[in-house]
Order: structure tokens, then sequence, then C-alpha cells
């Protein structure tokens, strides 16, 4: 006895006839013939009547269809479960991301996603990019954003989104005044920097090295948040992302553009050698679609008092 023909007798009970059952299962009528004597052998119960090449069910087939029945229903549950697993995963999504997105594209795009799975439990954790691609490569989350500074080993990435940098400057500063901050304008200034490590950061020194500006470092710092804190409390001024200003903007802080077009690339991460699941898919959709979103996307002119340009590749 084994599954197929449990299946072909529930088809031939619940359709009433040899050739229905056929039809219902895409199979032919002799298939069917053959799958309910193999059944009778192996059950050892005669099941069906056969009158005029019909098969009428005997006493024994009801009282076994009652417990096929129940067998069925417990299958239908399975096979349910097996496509909910492969839409939905476990029912719960985890993102991990670095700081500079956790403020603004994050929120939005979850908050966009629980409206469409409130069903779906999410963890976010704000990190490093170095840990956001450990945990990703790790298997531990689903989805991780960081910078492109890290090594690709062991994950699937692909671009995120570039935006362009904007220099963060206490309200109160001389260099507010101005509508585009040049790389002489910062000579001597006090000044917040992201880490050595950072590809930004690397890009900035080599533009002050060529142009032999030199800048009053006070502070280094990882994380493009910071640096709009420090700079919300007047310790100097800062390379930032704008989007990552945004939350400051109003309080003691302001952005100009820089005029050097040097950029924030990120990358998208996933675990190697799987394809997503529904869910993670409509997670990276609505990431994609708020990092996108219209503020911050015109490119900077002595106009503009703070937007930079988002550039996607």
């Amino acid at each position: 006895m084994n599954l197929r023909q449990i299946e072909v007798f529930h088809a031939v009970m619940t359709n009433g006839t040899a050739s229905r059952a056929a039809e219902v299962l895409r199979i032919s009528q002799p298939a069917v013939s053959k799958a309910i004597q193999e059944l009778e052998r192996g059950t050892g119960l005669a099941l069906f009547h056969r009158i005029n090449g019909r098969l009428v069910p005997t006493s024994e087939a009801q009282l076994f269809f009652r417990e096929v029945e129940q067998s069925f229903t417990g299958l239908i549950h399975l096979r349910s479960a097996a496509a909910r697993i492969r839409d939905f995963g476990s029912g719960e999504i985890r993102l991990a991301s670095l700081s500079a997105l956790s403020t603004n594209v994050v929120p939005k795009a979850l908050y966009a996603f629980q409206k469409r799975h409130p069903e779906v439990a999410i963890t976010f954790q704000a990190r490093m990019s170095s840990m956001v691609k450990d945990l990703v490569s790790s298997g531990q989350f689903d989805i991780g954003l960081a910078a492109d500074e890290i090594d690709l080993a062991g994950v699937d990435a692909q671009p995120f989104a570039n935006y362009r940098t904007a220099i963060a400057l206490p309200a109160n500063h001389h260099l507010t005044e101005r509508t585009v901050i040049c790389p002489q304008d910062l000579h001597g200034e006090a000044f917040i920097a992201l880490a050595p490590e950072d590809t930004t950061r690397r890009q900035i020194d080599a533009i002050f090295e060529a142009e032999a500006v030199k800048p009053k470092i006070v502070l280094e710092t990882p994380y493009s948040t910071t640096i709009c804190a420090m700079v919300n409390a007047g310790l100097g001024c800062g390379v930032v992302n704008p989007i990552t200003a945004e939350p400051f903007l109003g309080k003691n802080i302001v952005i100009r553009p820089f005029e050097r077009a040097v950029y924030f690339r990120t990358l998208l991460l996933l675990p190697p050698n799987g394809r997503p699941s529904k869910i993670v898919r409509d997670l990276m959709s609505e990431l994609k679609k708020h990092a996108s979103a219209d503020d911050g996307t015109a490119a900077p002119t002595a106009r503009s008092s703070g937007a930079a340009a988002i550039e996607f590749r």
C-alpha cells in the first residue's frame, strides 16, 4: 500500500466513478483500475464490487474511506504548510543594516512591508557593515544592507543605492553662508571624520591630499549618524550621507552640497546559494522602493540647500 494508491481510492470514492477519478487525477482509467487492484491486494480487503464495468464500494470500502478521509485532511494540511513555508519561510524575517540607513530607508520600508505582511515577525539590527556581512553569510539573517568596503566572500551581493555626499554643519557655523562647500573651505576646520577603512573616507582623504587641504580631525567614527549627532552638538563639520541627516535637519544642523562627486555606495546582501522566499523578495522590493524615494534625489547645485543626489546603478 502506498500514497498513490490511497489517492486513487480517495478520488474514486469522492467522484463516484473510475472515469471521473481518472480525469481529476489526470491519469488513464486503466491506471485507476490497476491502482485499486494493488490496494486491495495490499490491504487484503475487497473494496469494490465490479458490476457492469462499474466500481461499487463495499461496506469495507466505506469503513476504510472514513480512515482515509482523516489521513487525507492531514495530507492537505501538510501540503498547505509546505506551500506556506515555500512562500513565506518561517513566518519571520531578519534584516541587518549599516547605521546610515537605519533611521530613514529601513523604517519606511519596514512600515510598508508590515502593512502587507502583518503576520510576519520582524527582527532588525543596525550594525557595522562587516558584522552585517557576517550575520548574512552565516545564515542568521535573511537580508543585509552594507557599505561597499566589505569582503564579499560568503554572500550574494548586488548594488543597492549610491548616495552623493554632503557636508553637515552646525547651524551657527560660518560656512553655512556658502551654498556649496569646496574642499578648500574645510582647511583648518574642526572635522568629524569617518573611520579610516571607510571607502568614502579614503576618497575624501585623497581629495584633501591632492588639494593640500588639512581639516582638524577632532573625532573619527564608522557611523554617519554619529557624525550628524556630533555636528548637531557643535563639535565640528563632517561628510555625511544626506538621508542620514534628515532626522537632524531643523535642529542645530544644516547640510550643504559638497563640490566633489563622492558617493556612499551600498550593497544588498543575501545568503549564498539560495532563492529568497516570497517575503524576503517583498522586503527587498520595499527597501529598493524607499531607497529611491523622492526626497534627496535632486542633483546638488548652488541653489540647493542640502539635498544630495542618489544615484542607482
